[in-house]
């Protein structure tokens, strides 16, 4: 196979070429290294590029497999993480200044995971600072989305959506605190999954609110996000919120068909007023080829679902305030402005505002598991519009603009970190922007507790009948 060809391959497509010793892990990944170093340029999405370790892992998957000690789907597979992940002898910056130095003597358990696997670290991936998605300055440059380089990735992960789209690593690893694993898959073509709450360790991650984070895969597709789950998942005992409950066969649970399953569409999602047409267009397309691949269509009812975003950026800000307190004291200056504002926020809201989101969101949790009583999976757009132009200007400047950050697409997403389940983002068509480009949008499905492997059944099937995911970002 010609070398320049190899980052083109699925993650899956990858790792049998190289079980099977057509291409060595040598190969994979100097041929990832060389495309980092053409295109990246133009992207922002890598913060830090980890050459030789690379080279070193590999040559290391290269020696293991040919004395018959292979490990997996994804051994001698490149993969990247958002620099939100500790990475022992590798700087762990957060996206953030102040970080700019922390260099962790240890590897978060989702990284250790991975490298367990036989998977091969290509480096860590630009981010908004401290993963709260507002940020306007990114010290190692404005990471853009390889459909449109003006236009926003999507945040928080925005690396991971940028260099999973770009060919720039097989797959990825993001974290979710109100849909910046959904958001940066949506806004760049690919497959993005927040699994259930203490499905994947947190140990080793950067929090940003630990009632709402979790880590999880971004890829091009939702077997190679199958794979990556796999590896990750599973109880840490360095990590006391992650469950004790055996892993799922997510590989096998793609296999069989959909007939029989039932889809729950969120009637407050589809046909909310915010929600562009053409969006609503293209989930609908989407959820009406589930549907005629045998499953059964309903409407189901969330009502507090406009009011999740707000509900959500309040736990948010009040829980990431305590952890830059200290920061925030002697080191203000060095925070994104926006970023500064939300944690100076957070430390004055009152207790009684935690309290009632408290009560909320348990509200809202509630009324999630109701909408799944009867129905498998939950179907809704994972966002509103097309991806936006790139924002530079820090500040809030109108009563819109502030009412936006609370509400919206925002909404679609947090309602399901607030509920604790898992859900998913998979590309499902384009949509056009003012100035004419094609850009991508998703289908968002969720599930009840565990149900990871359903949704990843549900979007792989999909993918199947769809050749979304096949088509490449013109750059």
């Amino acid at each position: 196979m010609n070398r320049a060809d190899i980052p083109f391959l699925t993650a899956m497509e990858l790792g049998g070429l190289i079980r099977r010793r057509e291409v060595s892990p040598v190969e994979a990944a100097e041929a990832y290294l060389e495309r980092i170093d053409e295109v990246d340029g133009r992207l922002n999405s890598y913060i830090t590029v980890c050459r030789d370790e690379a080279l070193e892992a590999a040559k290391e998957a290269e020696r293991a497999i040919a004395a018959g000690d292979y490990l997996g789907p994804l051994h001698g597979v490149p993969f990247a993480v958002k620099d939100q992940f500790w990475t022992k002898g590798v700087r762990t910056t957060g996206g953030s200044r102040i970080l700019a130095d922390f260099t962790p003597q240890e590897d978060a358990t989702v990284i250790s995971r991975l490298k367990r696997a036989g998977a091969v670290l290509l480096g860590k991936l630009n981010m908004s600072e401290f993963a709260t998605g507002n940020s306007v300055s990114h010290p190692w440059g404005i990471p853009r989305n390889p459909w449109d380089l003006s236009r926003n990735p999507g945040t928080s992960s925005s690396g991971s959506g940028a260099a999973t789209a770009a060919f720039l690593c097989a797959t990825s690893l993001g974290e979710d605190t109100g849909g910046s694993i959904r958001n940066p898959a949506n806004n760049c073509g690919l497959v993005g999954l927040r699994p259930t709450y203490g499905l994947v360790s947190r140990y080793g991650m950067l929090g940003a609110s630990w009632s709402n984070d979790i880590a999880g895969p971004v890829s091009r597709t939702a077997e190679d996000c199958a794979a990556t789950l796999q590896a990750i998942a599973g109880h840490d005992p360095k990590d006391r919120y992650s469950a004790k409950r055996p892993v799922d066969d997510y590989a096998g649970a793609l296999e069989g068909d959909i007939r029989g399953l039932r889809i729950g569409v969120v009637r407050e999602a589809l046909y909310a007023d915010f929600v562009q047409p053409q969006v609503r267009e293209r989930v609908s397309e989407a959820i009406a080829a589930l549907q005629g691949l045998g499953a059964s269509v309903s409407e189901v009812s969330i009502p507090l679902l406009p009011y999740t975003a707000s509900v959500n950026r309040i736990h948010i800000e009040v829980e990431a305030a305590p952890m830059h307190r200290r920061w925030l004291q002697t080191r203000p200056e060095e925070y994104d402005h926006n970023v500064r504002t939300d944690f100076l926020t957070g430390s004055v809201l009152p207790a009684q505002l935690y309290y009632k989101a408290q009560k909320l969101r348990e509200l809202i949790r509630r009324q999630v598991f109701e909408a799944l009583e009867g129905v498998d999976a939950l179907a809704l757009p994972n966002t509103s519009e097309p991806p936006p132009l790139i924002n530079t200007k820090p500040g809030i400047f109108s009563r819109e603009e502030a009412k936006g950050r609370m509400s919206g697409r925002r909404s679609l997403t947090g309602c399901f970190n607030l509920a604790s389940v898992p859900a998913l983002a998979v590309h499902c068509g384009f949509v056009t922007s003012e100035e004419g480009r094609r850009l991508p949008t998703a289908l968002q499905l969720a599930g009840g507790p565990f149900s990871d492997g359903l949704l990843l059944k549900l979007a792989h099937i999909y993918q199947q009948s769809a050749s979304w995911h096949t088509e490449r970002p013109p750059i």
